[in-house]
C-alpha cells in the first residue's frame, strides 16, 4: 500500500519542519514516496542518511525518494550521485507549498543559496503527530561562525519569527491538546535581533506566557548562556510554568579550546551563570553539549573539560566526540589519534552518567509533576525520565512520587492529587 513517509534526522527544529512538509505533502497528494528531513551536524549523520535511504530503496523499490534538510542543503552533490534518491530540496524550499506542487516538471536539484534569506518562515502547524510535547519554531539559522560547524551553511543566517506569530503559533498547539510546548532554534537566544526595536528572548517568552494562559508548560531548547538577557534569567528563576531545565551550549571546559572553536564565552562565565542561577532556583537543572578530542586538545585541557561537569553542576550531558566537517576551520587543524578522541568521549560519558546517577538518587521521595509521553512514561519539569508500572494517558500531567532510580530514570507511582485541572492521567 502507497503511503506518504518522512523520516526525520537531527534536531527539534527539523522535527517541526517534518510537520509542515508533511502538510505540504499531503496537500498536493503525494503518496508513494519516503522523506528524508537530514542532519549536517556529524560526517556520520550524513553517512546514516545514506545508509538509510539505499536500505529505504531496496526494501520500497516504487517509492519516491525526497532528500531534504541540512545534508541536503550542504551537500546537495552528494545525494544527486545516488540514483536512489529522486528529488533534492534545500531547506528553504521544503517549507514553500510549491516546491511539493512541482510535479514531474520540477527540478530535480532545487536547492538555493540559504544566505540570501533574510525573513523567517512563519509556521503554522496545529500538532505534531505522535508527540505530547510540542516544539514551536521561533528563531532559525545562526549568524555566528563557531570553527566545528558547518549548520549555519546549512541553515543560513539568523532569523527571527516576530512576536505575534509566535505567540499565535503556540496558542494553536496549546488549544490542540498540547500541555508543554519546547521554544526551539539553531541559535535561540538571538532571537530578535533582526526584529524591529531588536527584542530580547526573554521579551517573547514573557508574551507567550501572557497570551497563552492555558499553556502548562514551556520550556526551552538549547541556549547560549552568554546572550541570556536579564528578563530571560528572571523568568528562568522564578516562573513556574517555564520549566527548571536549561541544556547550554558549552562545547569545551577550556579557554584555550574555547577561543580555538571562536566560542564567545569563557569556561568561568558558564561557571558563574549556573551558579547564579542556581542560586535563585535550587530545583533547575543543567544539560550541555561538549566535543571531546577537539584540535589540539592536550590533556591538560581535557581535564579542563571533565571538571566543569562538576563545577557547573551538568546533570545531562551531550558528548560529541570531535569529526572534522569538510569546509569547516577546524577540519583544517592538526587531528587527535581517532583512538584518543574515542577514549575522551567514553571518560566524559562516563562523567555524565556518574552526574545523571546522583541526581536522580536524590529524587527519590520527592514529588513531581509527570508529563506523560507514552502509557508508561513522561518527563518531570527537570526533563528526567519517569517509568510508571500501570498505563496512564499521554498527553496528561500528573502528580507523581518518586519510588526508586535506576541508571537514566525514575520509577513513579501517581499521587493523590491531580495537576489542576488536567486530571489523574491514569487509564480506566
Amino acid at each position: 500500500m502507497s503511503e506518504l513517509r518522512i523520516e526525520t534526522f537531527g534536531c527539534r527544529l527539523n522535527t517541526f519542519e517534518s510537520e509542515i512538509m508533511r502538510g505540504h505533502a499531503e496537500k498536493a497528494g503525494l503518496d508513494n514516496a519516503i522523506v528524508f528531513n537530514t542532519c549536517a551536524v556529524t560526517a556520520e549523520a550524513t553517512r546514516q542518511v545514506r545508509q538509510a535511504i539505499r536500505k529505504a530503496h531496496k526494501e520500497n523499490p516504487g517509492a519516491e525518494i525526497i532528500v531534504t534538510g541540512c545534508a541536503a542543503q550542504t551537500e546537495a552533490e552528494t545525494f544527486a550521485a545516488m540514483p536512489e534518491v529522486t528529488r533534492i530540496l534545500g531547506n528553504e524550499e521544503k517549507l514553500k507549498a510549491t516546491s511539493w506542487l512541482a510535479g514531474s516538471n520540477a527540478p530535480r536539484v532545487d536547492v538555493s543559496d540559504i544566505m540570501q534569506v533574510k525573513e523567517a518562515h512563519v509556521p503554522v502547524i496545529d500538532r505534531l503527530s505522535g508527540r505530547t510535547r510540542a516544539f514551536a519554531q521561533v528563531q532559525n539559522g545562526c549568524d555566528h561562525r563557531c570553527t566545528f560547524c558547518i549548520i549555519p551553511f546549512g541553515r543560513g543566517n539568523s532569523r527571527s519569527v516576530p512576536v505575534a506569530a509566535a505567540v499565535e503559533q503556540v496558542r494553536r498547539l496549546v488549544a490542540e491538546g498540547h500541555n508543554e510546548v519546547v521554544l526551539s532554534g539553531v541559535d535561540l537566544t538571538s532571537w530578535g535581533a533582526d526584529l524591529d526595536g531588536a527584542p530580547r528572548l526573554g521579551h517573547l517568552l514573557s508574551r507567550i506566557l501572557s497570551g497563552v494562559p492555558d499553556l502548562k508548560r514551556l520550556r526551552l531548547s538549547s541556549i547560549d548562556s552568554i546572550e541570556a538577557d536579564d528578563e530571560l534569567i528572571s523568568l528562568l528563576a522564578g516562573e513556574e510554568r517555564v520549566m527548571p531545565h536549561l541544556h547550554l551550549s558549552l562545547q569545551s571546559g577550556d579557554n584555550m579550546i574555547l577561543k580555538r572553536m571562536k566560542r564567545r564565552h569563557a569556561r568561568e562565565d558558564s561557571i558563574r551563570f549556573c551558579s547564579d542561577l542556581r542560586s535563585r532556583r535550587k530545583d533547575i537543572v543543567f544539560g550541555a553539549d561538549i566535543i571531546a578530542g577537539f584540535p589540539t586538545e592536550t590533556d591538560e585541557m581535557f581535564e579542563n573539560s571533565l571538571k566543569i561537569v562538576d563545577e557547573c553542576g551538568l546533570t545531562f550531558l551531550h558528548v560529541f566526540p570531535f569529526s572534522p566537517r569538510p569546509g569547516t576551520p577546524a577540519a583544517r587543524m592538526p587531528l587527535l589519534e581517532a583512538q584518543v578522541v574515542k577514549r575522551r568521549a567514553a571518560l566524559l560519558r562516563e562523567k555524565g552518567a556518574e552526574r545523571l546517577r546522583a541526581f536522580l538518587a536524590r529524587q527519590v521521595g520527592e514529588t513531581h509533576e509527570v508529563l506523560i509521553e507514552t502509557p508508561k512514561l513522561g518527563r518531570t519539569p527537570q526533563f528526567a525520565l519517569a517509568h510508571f508500572a500501570q498505563q496512564m494517558t499521554p498527553g496528561a500531567i500528573v502528580r507523581a512520587v518518586v519510588t526508586a532510580a535506576n541508571d537514566d530514570g525514575l520509577q513513579v507511582v501517581p499521587g493523590s492529587a491531580p495537576h489542576p485541572g488536567v486530571g489523574a492521567g491514569l487509564v480506566a
